[in-house]
């Protein structure tokens, strides 16, 4: 067996389930699950549509490479979007099934198993991160999100050491689970540290259709504000999954570098991770169409108009610049740890919220997600009131003294 496995921690809601183990809530107060972060207002009709109208596809294997149709569409979304020229769509684009796998793959594809390079992730941050450096036979390199600079991280506190052996640095925006949205003067910062260091930056940024005002700054838009032409060494991932409630479509891309992407093709081809004909033209049908898109901001926003003043009269929180989450702070106002308050939030309520602690790593003598809650407003509108309501008298209940 790959020795490397037993570097990887169990997922956080393994550890969501172990701290759960035993707890019986009463079944007449139902359960409200707003700790994963998987959408769940309806798949809209059309895709639906889209998806039956072309199951031939199946009767057929796909190529690794995917459609030009899906390509030229995703380069024409990447246009209007980020108000970019369009990208090469058969040099600079890879269709990719969801974000999730392609952010793990390309580790693999940029990492040399013998340099024991390093690979630099914010932190709190996805997990998948970690374990593809883990697996690439790197060592994860943890930048602490701090709270006083909206949870930016601050590159400037990492040691010259560390970035001439960074081969691959991951950045997340808008961030899980904080919502932070990175500026055009923060990608200046990591593109600057990339030529000086050669290292490949992955921008994963499933969660940009998710905003209440301005649109998120994407990393393809930044690097042609600055005039990075070409994109070097930067990938950035985007998916269906949030932006149009699909997360079983597993539909997603990458685009960037085209030299990137080739060698990422290459690899993909062996890996065999090519999306169905049938997936492909209903993406086609959902990147081409935005009317589903505000609408599905619309209800996101409503809800933290709603949920929000509620929750700030029990927790500290404030409001992210952009995604679906909530970034609590719990200690000071119950005395409880972020476990704590989870776990007796389940026995007494019957409502699920994920422990900070679980979303991050101990670093520089911190973990930057302990006595924090993320709370995924993910539910169709009553039941997340009805979940932030028992929060909150939870909160009452326990308030510390």
């Amino acid at each position: 067996m790959n020795p490397l496995l037993d570097r990887l921690q169990s997922y956080p809601f393994e550890k969501l389930r172990k701290l759960f183990s035993g707890i019986h809530p009463d079944p007449e107060n139902g359960h409200i699950n707003l700790g994963i972060g998987e959408p769940r207002h309806p798949a809209p009709n059309f895709i639906r549509e889209a998806l039956t109208d072309h199951l031939d596809g199946l009767s057929r294997y796909p190529q690794t490479l995917g459609s030009a149709a899906l390509r030229e569409t995703i380069a024409s979304w990447l246009a209007r979007r980020y108000a970019i020229p369009a990208p090469d769509p058969a040099t600079q684009i890879l269709p990719t099934l969801g974000s999730r796998e392609a952010l793990f793959a390309l580790a693999q594809t940029v990492l040399d198993p013998a340099g024991h390079g390093i690979v630099v992730c914010p932190n709190p941050f996805y997990q998948i991160y970690e374990g593809a450096a883990l697996l690439g036979g790197a060592e994860p390199y943890f930048v602490n999100a701090d709270p006083a600079l909206n949870f930016a991280c601050d590159y400037d506190r990492v040691p010259e050491t560390v970035w001439a052996k960074t081969k691959l640095l991951y950045t997340c925006s808008p961030a899980n689970p904080t919502g932070a949205v990175m500026t055009l003067q923060q990608w200046k910062k990591l593109f600057e540290l990339s030529d000086r260091y050669g290292f490949v930056i992955a921008s994963d940024e499933c969660y940009s259709e998710i905003y209440f005002d301005e649109p998120p700054l994407g990393g393809l838009e930044a690097a042609r504000k600055l005039g990075r032409d070409g994109y070097p060494r930067l990938i950035m991932f985007s998916s269906l999954s949030k932006r149009s409630n699909v997360p079983g479509l597993r539909s997603g891309f990458v685009a960037g570098d085209a030299g990137i992407i080739r060698k990422f093709l290459l690899y993909r081809t062996y890996h065999g991770t090519a999306m169905s004909e049938t997936v492909q033209a209903a993406s086609v049908a959902a990147w081409n169409d935005e009317e589903h898109v505000r609408e599905n901001r619309a209800k996101y926003a409503a809800k933290f108009r709603e949920a929000l003043p509620i929750l700030q009269q029990a927790v500290n929180v404030t409001m992210p610049d952009a995604s679906f989450y909530l970034w609590a702070e719990v200690h000071e106002k119950t005395g409880l740890s972020d476990t704590e308050f989870a776990r007796l939030l389940y026995e007494r309520e019957n409502v699920t919220v994920l422990p900070g602690s679980y979303l991050a790593r101990e670093a520089h003598g911190e973990n930057p997600g302990r006595n924090r809650i993320r709370i995924a407003l993910v539910a169709e509108p009553a039941e997340c009131l009805e979940g932030i309501l028992r929060i909150a008298g939870f909160v009452r209940q326990t308030r510390h003294p």
